[in-house]
């Protein structure tokens, strides 16, 4: 299924709904505007994830491109660079496609695009990837954070968890060539249970404190490090 095919209405929503989400987590949303966010571990360092990030063709799926072939993805990971992806020639010359562009890159640290991905590019929309990796004891902790905003034929109910399962799908992508994300860690297990019975992260011995970090910061966006 490509999304190419899908431009309007429920068949959008269909489109994006078959996605395997890597976990669920709408943190923020609004009648203009929603926020996703999903985190993984891996057991590979962040110069790895960096390696790899930059390298779309090995992990973003060909399901959400527009030529079917993932093999058609680049990405010119410094500021002002391309998410972008060659349409093959049809008999009538080679396209392209810009998923996003970069305006964020720290490496090994953070990734940000500016993008509205998908038939989400048709809209009057901005869209936020901000990619963050950050070093844990077995490994690196990887945070995906989504943010969009603006004026859009769709409504923000259906939209925002068929994006949610896109945005995990990728993430989960990109942890499975870096050898499968880890099992989920103690603080990651308390973030999922229901806040009265959730420990104090503070009070919890021997947390990893980068990934601490990371489900703590869920609750709310992604930090803007530019600041």
């Amino acid at each position: 299924m490509r999304i190419s095919r899908f431009s309007t209405g429920a068949a959008f929503v269909a489109a994006f709904a078959v996605a395997p989400a890597a976990s669920a987590k709408i943190i923020d949303q609004g009648e203009i505007g929603f926020t996703v966010a999903h985190t993984a571990q891996v057991a590979a360092t962040p110069a790895d994830v960096w390696k790899m990030l930059r390298m779309p063709q090995s992990w973003w799926s060909k399901e959400h491109s527009w030529s079917g072939d993932a093999a058609n993805f680049w990405l010119d990971s410094q500021a002002g660079g391309c998410f972008c992806e060659k349409l093959p020639d049809a008999g009538s010359g080679v396209g392209s496609v810009q998923h996003a562009r970069i305006v964020f890159a720290k490496p090994n640290e953070m990734l940000r695009l500016s993008g509205a991905f998908g038939p989400l590019q048709g809209e009057a929309l901005a869209g936020t990837l901000t990619i963050q990796i950050k070093e844990t004891p077995t490994g690196s902790a990887l945070r995906f954070d989504y943010v969009v905003g603006g004026y859009m034929r769709f409504k923000v109910a259906d939209i925002a968890p068929a994006v949610d399962k896109v945005i995990g799908e990728q993430l989960l992508g990109l942890a499975n060539v870096l050898g499968g994300p880890l099992p989920p860690t103690r603080d990651e297990k308390a973030a999922e249970t229901p806040k009265e019975e959730a420990p104090a992260a503070k009070d919890e011995p021997g947390l990893d404190a980068a990934v601490a970090d990371l489900v703590e910061e869920e609750a709310k966006p992604a930090p803007d490090e530019g600041r």
